[in-house]
């Protein structure tokens, strides 16, 4: 029972959380990755770094941020004299999307990622938590799990939406309990559309960025074996 109630509590914690997390009312175009949104932030970060030498519009965050949500976007930065005004379907003007930069040493590049994804991880951890530890299913990888959801109370198995398929992802852990995104199939979808040719220890995770205004948020790094295959690489670095 105390269990029942505790699961309770933090669900409607997470429901509280949720709210504030998007300030504005949710409105469908703040659903929508526009392309002319991402183009006009692009040009306001090009011209931001033209005019300061070199800097870069980004809020300052943890060294051991994953890469792929490392950037993040300072729009305080850029409004009102390179933006008038914040794209609809960010996350600091009411949107889902968080705006970030790729490859900021050679080609600094805006992109998104879907706050739903997170948001979505940390229920399946508040869940996690009431269960007092993660219920691993089976090992699919080198330290990479499937979920027992059942033992989480789950009905169904909780998904994120792939933004490069449209198909649903599972969601996998390592070891230490950390929630991923399995964007594994996308990536033989990927490299099936491509003709590269990898370096042994290059993590593959760029060639969903090639046609795409998405990154591969909150997952681990993935390579190519010695087969061809693509493996899971070491999830205590999701780098």
């Amino acid at each position: 029972m105390k269990k029942i109630m505790l699961l309770f509590i933090l669900l409607c914690s997470a429901a509280v959380l949720a709210g504030c997390m998007y300030p504005a009312q949710q409105r469908a175009e703040n659903e929508i990755p526009y392309e002319d949104q991402i183009a006009a932030v692009q040009g306001a970060v090009d011209q931001y770094q033209e005019d300061s030498g070199g800097l870069l519009p980004i809020k300052t965050v943890e060294e051991d941020t994953p890469i792929y949500q490392k950037y993040m976007i300072d729009f305080s930065m850029l409004k009102p004299r390179y933006l008038a005004e914040l794209p609809g379907n960010a996350y600091e003007n009411g949107g889902v999307f968080q705006y970030v930069l790729t490859d900021v040493e050679e080609d600094p590049t805006v992109r998104i990622f879907d706050l739903r994804i997170p948001e979505e991880i940390r229920t399946l951890n508040i869940r996690i938590q009431a269960n007092r530890g993660i219920p691993f299913k089976a090992a699919i990888g080198d330290n990479v799990y499937s979920i027992d959801y059942e033992q989480l109370g789950y009905k169904e198995d909780p998904m994120a939406m792939s933004p490069y398929t449209n198909r649903e992802l599972p969601f996998v852990t390592n070891g230490d309990g950390t929630i991923f995104v399995d964007y594994i199939t996308d990536l033989y979808h990927a490299t099936q559309d491509i003709d590269a040719t990898f370096e042994e220890g290059q993590d593959i995770r760029s060639v969903l960025l090639e046609e795409s205004m998405f990154v591969p948020a909150y997952s681990m790094p993935y390579f190519v074996d010695e087969n061809g295959d693509i493996v899971y690489g070491d999830s205590r670095d999701p780098s």
